[in-house]
């Protein structure tokens, strides 16, 4: 029986749908069915009822699953204590987190289990963070907008101030603040989720809070080609997180803070096995 073939399970599992698991996983979906098949033949039980309509998981399923998610956490934990042994603390990142991560890095050097170890930081979109934590190829992932992600425990750590970023010509860039009903009539800009930062979703509930619609233009590749765009169109606009905007270089654009304020949430996202005192350590580390 291989680890693979349970993770593929439990991925089946918790998304009761061959397709999303697949995409989780990052697989091709008959790879998932084939493996998923051959568990069954290994342990002589049907796992999964399958039709058109739907997944769900049969009374064995249910024993499997449990003992699959004990399996693979105590294969985590040894991974993880290899890591320990080898000094090296691995953090899922991307850009427009440098300022937190070596405060957060500083901090979790001062705590007394984390002496001697060494950091390193692994540059990924998001849902492959995600991902790195829950295979545990990643300790833990800085991430924001996420409120929830199966099989890891999310921890809401910090609260980012959202901006307005309108190029120097925009007919907005020397207001103090800027409403989001002044902004609907331009271009919105976003960088696409391979990139970003899951600010749709908080943009959406700002605009849902102050009664107005923006037409999105369509995504813009990564944060730098958008702040580019942007810059280069008066008329178009983009929002961004203040940590992300502390690390702007470009003088074509403006930051203009929302009126009323609107902000998104950052999280530390952790493996759900890891002990307590260690996940608070890390939530304190990578706080305001």
């Amino acid at each position: 029986m291989e680890l693979r073939a349970l993770r593929y399970f439990v991925a089946v599992a918790d998304e009761l749908h061959f397709g999303r698991a697949a995409e989780r996983l990052h697989i091709a979906q008959p790879a998932v069915s084939r493996r998923i098949a051959q568990l069954e033949r290994e342990l002589g039980v049907r796992l999964l009822d399958r039709s058109p309509r739907r997944v769900r998981l049969t009374a064995a399923g249910h024993r499997v699953l449990a003992a699959a998610r004990d399996a693979l956490a105590a294969v985590d934990r040894v991974r993880a204590a290899a890591g320990a042994r080898a000094g090296t603390m691995r953090i899922g990142t991307a850009a427009g987190f440098t300022a937190r991560l070596e405060r957060g890095i500083d901090a979790l050097r001062e705590h007394p289990s984390a002496l001697g170890v060494d950091v390193e930081l692994i540059d990924l979109p998001p849902a492959a963070r995600l991902d790195g934590v829950r295979r545990g190829e990643i300790d833990l992932a800085l991430a924001r907008g996420v409120r929830s992600a199966p099989g890891l425990r999310v921890l809401p750590t910090w609260t980012e101030q959202l901006f307005a970023i309108v190029s120097v010509r925009h007919l907005a860039a020397d207001r103090p603040t800027v409403d989001l009903a002044d902004l609907a009539v331009g271009e919105l800009r976003i960088p696409s989720r391979d990139h970003g930062l899951f600010l749709p979703e908080a943009l959406t509930a700002a605009m849902r809070k102050a009664g107005v619609e923006t037409r999105l233009d369509r995504d813009s590749g990564t944060v730098q080609d958008t702040i580019v765009e942007v810059g280069s169109n008066p008329r178009s606009w983009t929002v961004l997180p203040a940590d992300q905007v502390a690390e702007i270089r470009s003088t074509r654009v403006r930051a203009i803070p929302f009126t009323p304020r609107a902000t998104i949430t950052g999280s530390v996202v952790v493996p759900l096995d890891l002990p307590h005192t260690c996940a608070a350590a890390h939530q304190a580390a990578f706080g305001d």
